[in-house]
């Protein structure tokens, strides 16, 4: 067996190594608003993150609370559950205190069974949420499921309002289901199992679809989802509706899980279908841990869409994982609190400082990687590593400008950090 030729770079022949641009499915843009704020979908617009409150709807204070905290972490829309008449009188209270706090972020509401009566019974709260999302598995059966949807989505129609389409595995259409099973079962070669309930998904999607446009709502109004909880299903089921159709889709694991799980499941699934183009919006189903914090669904969200390539929401923090060289924590402990003031002041410096989201900033444990990952950021600190002297020269724009000793090296840095970003991106530098 003879060994493989390698070319070099200077051969001719040789292409460069070279990422090619992400081409986006073409679909409907759907526009999504609250009085003056507008959030696009689809089309040629940027993939929106957005999340759901667990908290009682009818408890006004505790969900207007918690969607203002969803909307400070960046969500984009806020999904909340309307399941009885109590939480239908809550949506406009709910509203109103959330635009008292300045938060205009648009409501999404979320129906199953009932969302009909809810809906007619109480005008207001169908005029107050920005959208709809109707599970066709959960509106009725027989002839009772398509005048309840119907009168859904003549709601929707009324008050100009987009509806997602929203398919589970959990909860389908039953009916939908034993037809789809019965023709296979007609089959020469039937399909296995899996294959009926992918088609049975993707089929319940489209023609709910096509019923509503029959029914007056445009395809333009309408966002589509098939939500399972497995990786590789979520993702065959994907690629077929994105193939059969042009709504715009919205992306996501259903009950991903907790913690690692839920990320990395969640993470796996969605950036596979992102990187073929397909996802126009993406929710993180995070169970939180008991008395956990709501918003690390959207932090995930965003890093997901962040380091992909595909969004910018907050400066990046390049840090090393640690090693024998490390035994030090000051490198993790200045990489956390890095990550998070950065973070914490993103609401404000998003109107402040126009473009600091691009930024890159390097925490560095040892000397190895230190200074040349510092160099390549737009900040960065190499701290010594063990038995280095105890010196932590600093970068900015790949040139060392200081180094940093004693025991305020967090702060100092910190404010390094605070006066870049008030040089490089204030509105005066970015000419407005």
């Amino acid at each position: 067996m003879t060994s493989p030729v390698f070319k070099s770079a200077s051969e001719p022949g040789l292409e460069p190594i070279a990422s090619g641009p992400l081409v986006r499915r073409n679909s409907h843009r759907v526009r999504i608003a609250h009085a003056g704020r507008e959030v696009f979908v689809g089309g040629a617009a940027p993939v929106v993150v957005q999340s759901m409150t667990n908290t009682d709807t009818a408890d006004v204070i505790e969900t207007a609370i918690q969607i203002k905290a969803l909307a400070r972490a960046g969500s984009e829309l806020v999904r909340l559950t309307v399941d009885r008449p109590q939480a239908a009188a809550a949506v406009p209270l709910i509203r109103e205190q959330l635009d008292k706090m300045g938060i205009d972020v648009p409501l999404i509401g979320d129906f199953h069974y009932n969302g009909h009566t809810l809906l007619a019974d109480f005008p207001e709260c169908a005029r107050t949420l920005s959208k709809y999302r109707i599970n066709p598995g959960n509106v009725g059966q027989g002839a009772r499921r398509d005048t309840q949807f119907a009168q859904m989505i003549e709601a929707a129609c009324k008050y100009d309002k987009p509806v997602r389409i929203g398919v589970n595995w959990g909860s389908l259409d039953q009916a939908l289901l034993a037809r789809i099973m019965d023709q296979n079962a007609a089959r020469s070669l039937p399909w296995p199992a899996q294959a009926v309930m992918y088609e049975a998904l993707v089929t319940s999607a489209i023609d709910n679809a096509r019923r509503a446009e029959e029914l007056g709502l445009a395809a333009d109004r309408i966002i589509l989802s098939c939500k399972v909880s497995g990786v590789q299903d979520l993702i065959a089921v994907y690629r077929e509706l994105a193939r059969r159709c042009d709504y715009s889709l919205h992306l996501g694991l259903t009950e991903a899980g907790m913690g690692s799980k839920g990320i990395v499941a969640s993470t796996a699934a969605l950036s596979v279908l992102l990187q073929e183009g397909i996802g126009d919006t993406i929710r993180i189903s995070l169970t939180p841990e008991p008395g956990g914090d709501r918003t690390r669904e959207v932090v995930v969200g965003q890093e997901i869409l962040q380091t992909m390539g595909l969004r910018k929401f907050t400066p990046m923090v390049i840090a090393c994982p640690g090693c024998g060289r490390t035994t030090s924590t000051v490198f993790q402990q200045l990489a956390d609190n890095i990550q998070t003031y950065l973070r914490e002041q993103m609401p404000s410096w998003k109107q402040l400082y126009p473009g600091v989201e691009a930024m890159n900033v390097a925490v560095m444990g040892c000397i190895v990687n230190g200074p040349g990952e510092s160099k390549h950021a737009n900040i960065g600190i190499s701290l010594p590593g063990t038995g280095e002297s105890p010196a932590a020269p600093v970068f900015v724009d790949g040139e060392k400008t200081v180094t940093l000793r004693g025991e305020q090296i967090v702060e100092q840095f910190q404010a390094i950090v605070l006066e870049y970003v008030q040089s490089h991106y204030g509105k005066e530098n970015a000419g407005l």
